[in-house]
């Protein structure tokens, strides 16, 4: 392999692949265990973990966790680190991505530091207060950005209050799964495009003293991967290409509406989040965009942006309700989420963890790979 390892405070991975935290339920401790096996970084998804364990929850009558201490369920949480840690035999690291928009955000913080985390993951926001949460706990901090100015930001304020640093940060692109850090129109716009945004957040990691530069979104194999490296990024995040493994946390209806998606069926919706939500058409989706709106109160309490229901209300649903649905399975009410490259998936099908990370490490043949490489 000819791909340099990710180092990450005081953590050095074999191979610089982060898997992107994807909530509700689907990187949850199977697939962040079997990704830090094969000596790369498994993510968590700290959203939503009430769902994992419905016996541990206090729950309203249609199965929802009750609450942000119950969405957000830290016994939950810990369980999932430490069965990640056990399956992934000390190889690799485990990280947890933690929203900084969800409610009870500092508990979460410390909840996965408690628990064992090698790294803390922080976007859908800036999290400016992440160092204080952490305190002096040895953990890599790695925010999320979509601009040079973004990073500048986050530099400034913690080197000020904290005297701290960002370990990494990972600057994700218009074309991820799930939220965006763009309004509707930049996600199509060229200069808000990976590539082009990529230079100016190096050359501002490189005044701060070297920051490592992760990206993200639209990443989609060896030759963008290499092309990235190349160009001095220290690594990248890929989370809709996990989806498609047997070791993914999905349901396997989940899985199997990824495989069967076309491009055309993957869009961008309006979310309580504030962010636009990349997701899949399907049935609930399209009574939204047809005028429905399936907004049903709010019960979990589970992003402080939505002001307890008020813009989900505006939207039409509900994240943490359609998003647990989807866990759940529920094809007709769940909301699935994939990356803009998703309607490949159905040339690679189901795989083990094992498979896709030699793909993306050069090792063998990638069938979802026709495209020339990507130039940075």
């Amino acid at each position: 392999m000819d791909l340099r390892p990710l180092k990450l405070r005081n953590k050095v991975v074999p191979i610089p692949i982060i898997q992107g935290g994807m909530g509700v339920g689907i990187s949850w401790e199977k697939l962040a265990g079997a990704v830090a096996k094969e000596g790369a970084v498994g993510v968590i998804s700290a959203v939503g973990t009430g769902y994992r364990f419905p016996n541990l929850v206090k729950r309203d009558k249609f199965g929802r966790p009750i609450g942000s201490i119950y969405t957000h369920s830290k016994e939950a949480l810990t369980f999932m680190i430490q069965e990640a840690k056990r399956i992934s035999e000390g190889k690799g690291a485990i990280g947890v991505n933690i929203l900084c928009a969800i409610t009870d955000y500092g508990r979460v913080v410390k909840d996965a530091i408690e628990a064992g985390a090698d790294l803390i993951i922080s976007g859908a926001g800036l999290p400016l207060k992440l160092p204080e949460y952490a305190e002096d706990a040895d953990v890599a901090l790695v925010p999320i950005v979509s601009s040079a100015r973004a990073l500048n930001l986050i530099c400034r304020t913690w080197e000020k209050r904290y005297k701290r640093l960002p370990d990494a940060v990972i600057l994700e692109g218009p074309k991820s799964g799930g939220h965006q850090g763009f309004k509707y129109e930049e996600c199509f716009m060229e200069e808000y495009q990976l590539e082009n945004l990529f230079p100016s957040v190096l050359e501002e990691a490189n005044r701060w003293g070297g920051i490592p530069v992760i990206v993200a979104g639209g990443v989609w194999s060896y030759r963008d991967i290499k092309a990235y490296m190349d160009a001095g990024a220290a690594g990248v995040q890929m989370a809709t290409r996990f989806i498609a493994t047997h070791e993914c946390d999905a349901p396997e209806i989940y899985k199997r509406i990824l495989l069967e998606a076309e491009e055309e069926d993957i869009i961008l919706l309006k979310s309580p989040v504030g962010y636009p939500l990349r997701v899949v058409k399907t049935p609930f989706v399209e009574r939204l965009l047809a005028g429905y709106n399936g907004w049903q109160g709010c019960i979990s309490h589970c992003i402080t942006p939505c002001n307890k229901g008020e813009e989900a209300k505006k939207v039409g649903f509900c994240i943490a309700d359609r998003l647990g649905a989807a866990w759940l399975g529920n094809y007709e009410e769940g909301i699935f989420i994939s990356g803009a490259n998703g309607h490949l998936l159905k040339k690679q099908g189901i795989i083990h963890v094992s498979e896709l990370i030699k793909m993306l490490t050069g090792q063998i043949p990638d069938p979802t790979v026709e495209e020339p490489a990507k130039t940075v």
